[in-house]
This record gives structure tokens, C-alpha cells and sequence, in this order.
């Protein structure tokens, strides 16, 4: 699998999925998730509502339609909130890893990743992008590219320097 990393808006990206940073009760919030919901249109909510009534636990995925982007799925991640306490970073790692799987039973060949935790959540920038390379270096997988989604410039030059 081919890793690249772009600066940008990661609802506008060209790929078969994006991959949302979401909350465990998948409604919308801030960041990554309330822009996706923002771009998706009121049908991304409403999948949530139907597929997850019950939200995800932290460190898996789910998938919906990506409704008005250019994606054709979101596959939503929920990742572990460093700023409350939760340090496991196998929780971490576990959403990249099941975003994968899930996007493999999709069959989807391109798929763009948001850093996942590394926001709001307060994950350390730098051990969040070793997280997601590493991961998504390890993880046997059928999808052809992952895009890393880079919010502003450095944490795209932390990302580059990584790969």
C-alpha cells in the first residue's frame, strides 16, 4: 500500500473513503467530525442514527454512506480522548487498523485518514502520526493508497519528515 501525506480538507479528498475522527455517540461534533457531517449532508447523520444507534466504543469503525462528498464512504473511527485520561494507545492504533478491515470489506482501493486523536482529543502530535505510519505500514490490507489528511502546515511537515 502506497502512504501519502497532503495538506487540505479532507471532505474534498478524491478517494473511495474518508476516514472520520467521530465521538462514541456519532452525532456530530467538532473538528474532522463536524466538518464531515457538515460536507455529507444530513444523510451521513441519519446513517449514523440507523447503523449505530448505540455509537461505537472507542478504538473501532463503522461505516456510512459519505453522502454529498466525493467520497463514497465515511468509515467513522473513535478514538481515544488523551485530554480525559484515555492513554491506551493500542485504542489508538486499533482505529486505523479496523478502518482498514473495514474498508477491505468494502472493497474500497483509496481511503483518506484524518490524525486521529490528535486534535480536540489532545493525542501527542508526534506520537499520533508514529501511531497512524506505523500502523498503517503493518496492517495487510487490499486498499492501495492512504492519504494522510495533514490540518495545517506543520503538522503536514511532521508527517512528511515521518514517512
Amino acid at each position: 500500500m502506497e502512504i501519502e501525506v497532503v495538506e487540505g480538507d479532507i471532505t474534498a479528498q478524491q478517494v473511495d473513503v474518508v476516514v472520520n475522527a467521530a465521538n462514541r455517540a456519532m452525532r456530530g461534533g467538532g473538528g474532522v467530525d463536524g466538518a464531515i457531517h457538515r460536507a455529507g449532508g444530513p444523510a451521513v447523520l441519519d446513517d449514523c442514527r440507523r447503523r449505530f444507534p448505540e455509537g461505537l466504543a472507542t478504538g473501532d469503525a463503522g461505516w456510512t454512506t459519505a453522502g454529498e462528498m466525493p467520497a463514497q464512504w465515511v468509515i467513522h473511527v473513535v478514538g481515544p480522548n488523551h485530554r480525559a485520561g484515555e492513554t491506551d494507545r493500542a485504542q489508538l492504533t486499533s482505529c486505523y487498523r479496523r478502518a482498514l478491515e473495514v474498508a477491505d470489506e468494502l472493497g474500497a482501493r483509496s481511503i483518506a485518514f484524518p490524525l486521529v486523536s490528535a486534535g480536540v482529543y489532545g493525542w501527542p502530535r508526534e506520537d499520533a502520526v508514529d501511531a497512524a505510519i506505523e500502523t498503517l505500514r503493518s496492517t495487510p490490507t487490499s486498499v492501495e493508497l492512504a492519504r494522510i489528511v495533514a490540518f495545517g502546515r506543520a503538522s503536514y511537515d511532521l508527517v512528511a519528515q515521518r514517512l
